[in-house]
């Protein structure tokens, strides 16, 4: 055997173990636990100090005049996670057109679950907020983490249904769609007109070209970039970009650039987002934070909200005839979907960054989450584990 070929052996057994966990599908949930944990660990020992300096650390524009998220931290919401948001646009694109959600039959489950599951939290966090500064909060606990939930789900393995997953896959979809929507119209800072015409137009253009069945991506990527920079610019956040470029790229071309981008978001984005946002320094009178309405709203909101609401609206779309429930699947599925759906994390903290623009009130917010997050994902799993076994 030749030196090269040792070589190339000796790396690829190197590699093999990493590329094996990063094709296992509870990967991305376990790197982001690993990520927090990791995060909440440095934030509250010795090195706290540099670790939250270093996410704020300054970023100069190369260009005079030119306007861009101004440390790590703002780089990463408002940039990477515009990538993040392309990937979640391009799923909702290809589900619609092309999937679960491609016909009314199919979609009318998963979207009135996913409207159960955002409203009857956000309902149950303004009950618990209302008259109070933090009642803007109520976005918080609408939205479900797409990886968390399902690497939840697949730790049971067989004992999971095939349909409970696609389910759960679909709805965590629109979920999303539902909180990009929320983030457009309630969280976004005061609005410019010039930059949000701007970008109306750049959006139009894109259009045209799918419809003129342009079909190369790079012209849509600069397209693009211009039109992240004039939303950034213009006051609604910046990652929607995001989302309205993958509405407009080529059908075709999707699942070829989802491929290539599930690895980098799923394993430097995320991570990345995690390490960055939880960066939370526990305050020194721990009981009062958890006493305060906003970690009640979120608590309630996501371990109790969720699975009240999915279940009750799939159960009058069921009762009513307008959806139909998959087959293999029974009402202790739908429940344990809905507890699981609990799982806010990402999504739930970028909006509690959104909602508040107080460090207290955001810290107490990102606790909740991380606490509702977590007892919604045992809870979840023990109640499908143990029905599995019935």
């Amino acid at each position: 055997m030749s030196g090269n070929s040792r070589s190339k052996k000796i790396i690829s057994k190197l590699f093999s173990p990493i590329q094996e966990f990063i094709r296992d599908s509870r990967a991305v949930g376990i790197t982001l636990i690993i990520c927090t944990v990791i995060s909440l660990i440095v934030s509250n020992s010795a090195w706290s100090d540099g670790y939250i300096a270093f996410w704020d650390t300054e970023i100069h524009s190369p260009v005079s005049g030119l306007s861009i998220p101004h440390s790590f931290l703002h780089f990463i919401n408002d940039a990477l996670m515009a990538v993040f948001f392309l990937l979640v646009g391009m799923e909702i694109k290809r589900e619609l057109l092309d999937g679960e959600l491609s016909n009314f039959k199919k979609a009318s489950l998963p979207v009135f679950a996913a409207i159960g599951g955002m409203v009857v939290p956000a309902l149950l966090y303004f009950s618990l907020n209302a008259n109070t500064d933090s009642a803007h909060g109520w976005g918080i606990p609408m939205a479900t983490d797409i990886a968390f939930a399902l690497g939840i789900l697949s730790l049971l393995g067989k004992k999971a249904p095939l349909s409970l997953k696609i389910l759960l896959a679909a709805l965590a979809i629109i979920d999303d769609l539902g909180a990009i929507i929320a983030i457009a119209i309630f969280y976004t800072d005061d609005l410019n007109w010039a930059y949000l015409a701007i970008s109306g137009g750049i959006f139009l253009v894109l259009i045209v070209m799918n419809i003129l069945k342009v079909n190369r991506l790079y012209p849509y990527f600069i397209i693009g970039l211009i039109l992240w920079y004039c939303m950034f610019n213009s006051g609604v956040h910046a990652t929607l970009a995001g989302v309205m470029l993958a509405l407009t790229l080529p059908l075709k071309r999707i699942p070829k650039l989802e491929h290539g981008l599930h690895d980098p978001v799923n394993f430097i984005i995320l991570p990345l987002f995690a390490l960055a946002n939880t960066a939370i320094v526990f305050p020194h009178e721990l009981a009062a934070t958890l006493a305060s309405p906003i970690n009640h709203g979120i608590l309630v909101g996501l371990i109790i909200g969720k699975p009240l609401g999915i279940t009750l609206f799939s159960f009058l779309m069921v009762k009513t005839g307008i959806a139909q429930l998959p087959k293999g699947l029974s009402w202790k599925h739908i429940i344990g979907m809905g507890l699981i759906a609990g799982i806010g994390f990402t999504m739930s903290i970028f909006i509690s960054m959104l909602a508040f623009n107080n460090e207290e009130a955001q810290t107490t917010a990102k606790l909740a989450v991380l606490i509702a997050s977590t007892i919604a994902g045992i809870i979840g799993y023990v109640y499908l584990n143990r029905i599995s076994r019935i």
